[in-house]
């Protein structure tokens, strides 16, 4: 009795809370008929858009540091990889650099450089290693493909948290 009592005070709190149902303007073809609207529960009914970026605004140049011992640019881009700004990249990236960087030769750490620097925009990396979009020619090199392969984890390893340092 108690359980059920439980069960049916906790369904009458958290509904109200997981179900919200909210109401955008769905444009002139859509909507409920009445004022243009529509209702739509916890935006699972909302598309996701991707846009792309404006032609127009100025992206800013990353200063690249040719004369960069590699030992520093090894442990600067441990550093930068594990501080992406979104949790995704953050635990890809860190992995990947605990598992390769340390292997990596001058060529291929500067191709890494160049690809974690190189790109504005965190998505389109996360986006190109998981190869939800096509990886444009400048960056479909050979540290790409590791970082493909490193994605795919084909051993399933548990990557749930960045590695220790």
């Amino acid at each position: 009795m108690l359980r059920q009592l439980i069960t049916t005070v906790g369904r009458r709190t958290l509904t109200p809370l997981l179900a919200r149902t909210q109401r955008f303007s769905a444009g002139a073809a859509g909507g409920d008929g009445k004022d243009g609207k529509q209702d739509v529960v916890n935006h699972a009914d909302v598309p996701i858009i991707d846009y792309e970026d404006p032609d127009y605004l100025p992206l800013p140049e990353y200063p690249f540091r040719p004369d960069e011992p590699l030992d520093v640019k090894k442990q600067r881009l441990v550093y930068q990889s594990r501080k992406r700004g979104m949790l995704e990249n953050d635990l890809l990236l860190s992995t990947f650099v605990a598992k390769h960087l340390k292997d990596l030769n001058a060529e291929l750490t500067e191709q890494y450089d160049r690809l974690i620097n190189g790109v504005t925009n965190d998505w389109d990396i996360y986006y190109w290693a998981t190869e939800n979009k096509p990886t444009p020619p400048e960056y479909q090199n050979e540290i790409m493909n590791m970082l493909k392969e490193h994605v795919a984890n084909a051993q399933r390893e548990k990557r749930l948290r960045q590695p220790n340092l």
